[in-house]
């Protein structure tokens, strides 16, 4: 008997058009395995049985009787809780909205209707996607299925872990200065952060409006471009859609599975290479065979020196708590959300708030509101944006002379839950290599390169493209896979440690 939790999104479509499984079969085996599972992974916050079985049914029945459908129909798929979902609770990981049931649905929570996908349900995230290690969620960490006691990445481990232990076959994800790309690393499946603009933010609750980004998430990257295709497009309800066709993503995908670069050239980033010390020994070994790949597929490999990238993080983490400052004033406990009565309005607000933020949301707001306030401003907020701009221009310069760059996606493998808790730092610089992107609006991908020597834990390889070129990273990705899986004999997620089955 088929296990079908372990096929790729593209097999089950492929295998319901041929009438070998039902929509309901394919739903059914997940939510099984979610049952079986997620109480150790804890990947999910809600299930929503009863809403995949109908969706799937209907697809079912559809297909019966020789409708034609969307590529991807009656693919089951999870959304991170941070996308609000029409008569399912969207809590973005927050205690502040435990409970809130959204009258209606994101953009891309419509689309992904339109194209008759069982969801599945809302996966874990740090809360208000604020964090590296999904152990800053208001409902308990989840857990690395590799290792059920390291992190699966963040902000959206809980997308990332419902990939790695089988439970969704394709998952939504957000991504602000790495919460795709580095869950994707630590987890050996494939994340997607597209270029700012390419899918639409209506409807995902904003942490940092000029650097969030909706994406998707899959364990192959044929996989996460179907899913990328059903995502975006312009979208007239966010003023920041970009009003042009979505790239062709799956031909670029199937193109470069075909496992030709010639006359591709790929840059190094020498400042996030992990040349320059500390990058685990793993993660470089890993990164340097990836290189070779590409070579022996015809890729010409060059160093590239983007040298504003050294700021990059400094940048980022003024920039972020700023918006988010302002972006989270809106949970006053006066319209929605958790309400913490105190009397008058104002003792209200402030007893809310104290009580329904955790730690690492109230930090950012006050590193936030510090570095917006009047004398500030000028040195710290405006500093930041000079110094994106640098950002800016170090990409346009290094595209001008190759086609995409590479580095590791983190310095390191996963860590173990409760490592880094207490050190805010150490738990920023995870993020080192994928900031940059974010900063400019660039695409990038995170796809697995095998797993490191010293603890047998998953590696990420990231790409990065200019913007609108989306395109690219899917090509380069799907010829390194090719090579990968080619030398491991199957995708890498087939060699992770077999989950306890309740």
């Amino acid at each position: 008997m088929t296990d079908w939790t372990r096929a790729s999104a593209a097999e089950m479509a492929a295998a319901m058009r041929r009438g070998d499984v039902t929509s309901v079969e394919l739903t059914r085996a997940h939510l099984d395995r979610i049952t079986a599972v997620d109480g150790d992974v804890h990947a999910f916050l809600h299930v929503d049985a009863e809403g995949a079985l109908a969706t799937a049914r209907e697809v079912d029945a559809a297909r019966a009787a020789g409708d034609d459908l969307p590529p991807l129909a009656g693919v089951p798929i999870a959304i991170k809780d941070v996308l609000v979902t029409e008569g399912l609770p969207t809590t973005a990981g927050s205690r502040i909205l435990e409970g809130w049931i959204p009258p209606y649905d994101g953009t891309v929570t419509r689309r992904i209707r339109a194209a008759r996908m069982p969801i599945l349900g809302k996966t874990n995230m740090d809360e208000f996607a604020m964090g590296s290690s999904t152990e800053h969620s208001g409902y308990g960490p989840t857990h690395n299925p590799w290792d059920l006691e390291r992190i699966p990445g963040g902000s959206g481990g809980g997308s990332a872990a419902a990939l790695a232990s089988f439970e969704a076959p394709l998952a939504v994800g957000s991504d602000t200065g790495g919460s795709i790309r580095q869950p994707a690393s630590v987890t050996a499946t494939v994340g997607v952060k597209p270029t700012y603009g390419g899918v639409s933010r209506f409807g995902a609750i904003a942490l940092a409006s000029s650097l969030d980004q909706l994406g998707p998430c899959g364990r192959t990257v044929l996989d996460t471009a179907l899913l990328h295709e059903v995502m975006g497009g312009h979208d007239e309800m966010d003023a920041t859609s970009l009003n042009e066709p979505v790239p062709p993503v799956v031909d670029a995908a199937r193109d470069g599975a075909r496992g030709d670069l010639s006359g591709v050239r790929i840059g190094v980033v020498k400042e996030i290479s992990g040349a320059d010390g500390g990058f685990q020994d793993g993660v470089k070994q890993r990164f340097e065979e990836s290189l070779e790949h590409l070579r022996t597929m015809g890729a010409e490999i060059v160093e590239v020196s983007c040298p504003s990238f050294e700021y990059a993080l400094a940048a980022y983490y003024v920039i972020l708590p700023s918006e988010a400052s302002s972006n989270l004033a809106k949970f006053d406990s006066v319209r929605f959300g958790m309400r913490v009565e105190k009397g008058n309005v104002e003792r209200t607000m402030a007893a809310t708030r104290a009580e329904g933020f955790g730690d690492e949301v109230k930090r950012r707001i006050i590193l936030g509101t510090y570095a917006l306030s009047a004398g500030y401003y000028d040195a710290y907020y405006g500093s930041a944006q000079k110094v994106r701009t640098l950002v800016q221009r170090d990409f346009d310069a290094a595209f001008a002379d190759v086609a995409v760059l590479v580095s590791p996606t983190t310095p390191t493998t996963p860590f173990k839950l409760g490592e880094r808790i207490d050190d805010p730092m150490a738990m920023y610089l995870n993020d080192i290599a994928t900031i940059p992107a974010n900063l400019a609006g660039i695409p990038g991908m995170s796809l697995p390169a095998g797993l490191a020597e010293e603890d047998g834990l998953p590696v990420g390889f990231q790409i990065l493209a200019p913007a609108r070129e989306d395109a690219r990273l899917y090509r380069v990705g799907a010829a390194l896979e090719r090579a990968l899986t080619d030398e491991w004999g199957g995708a890498l997620t087939a060699q992770a440690p077999e989950l306890e089955v309740k």
